[in-house]
């Protein structure tokens, strides 16, 4: 009885609840991440690190073995370069071969590169942005594609290694590359 009292005289009492306060808003955070690497001369910051900024399963799907990353940075005085290797295995209707990964993401401009390669490249688009598609004939099994960007270039370039000593056949080094690149680059931004 004194239990059924308390409640009944608790719940006449007439203390109001708490006012509602505002949740506290999280403090503001900057979503441009400070380059790894940068240079000494007046390039714009390399934005975008292959070695970050590419989702595992991104390279999953194009082959590749994320846990195989090795880090393969350049910083010069006048130029930078963020770099990422990985192996993997790529399947080509009927053979398995194996495949070494590069990305270097640089601020050398596309015209520079336009300039170095030319002789051995043809421009193409990758993703909506101007790109060349590298085959210097001086490397053989290795492919290239050069894509533009706002800080400037993105190399994302494959290198077989052969199994066997009868190589890959010219016509066979840049097959699926492009789709690879094109799986990256749409991961750059602007």
């Amino acid at each position: 009885m004194v239990a059924v009292a308390a409640a009944t005289a608790g719940a006449c009492t007439s203390v109001a609840p708490p006012e509602p306060t505002a949740p506290a808003e999280p403090p503001a955070t900057s979503t441009t991440r400070v380059p790894r690497i940068v240079d000494e001369s007046d390039r714009p910051p390399v934005t975008f690190d292959p070695c970050l900024d590419i989702p595992d399963q991104v390279l999953r799907d194009a082959g590749y073995d994320p846990k195989s990353e090795e880090v393969s940075d350049f910083a010069a005085t006048h130029y930078t370069f963020l770099g990422c290797s990985y192996q993997g295995t790529l399947r080509i209707p009927g053979v398995l071969r194996r495949y070494g990964l590069n990305l270097n993401s640089g601020n050398i401009t596309f015209a520079e590169v336009q300039e170095k390669v030319g002789g051995y490249a043809t421009p193409i688009e990758v993703d909506g942005r101007r790109a060349l598609l590298e085959v210097d004939p001086s490397l053989r099994h290795a492919c290239a594609v050069n894509v533009e960007t706002s800080f400037g270039v993105l190399i994302i370039s494959r290198v077989y290694h052969p199994d066997h000593g009868n190589g890959v056949p010219q016509g066979e080094w840049c097959a699926g590359l492009e789709d690879t690149a094109a799986r990256i680059s749409v991961l750059i931004g602007n």
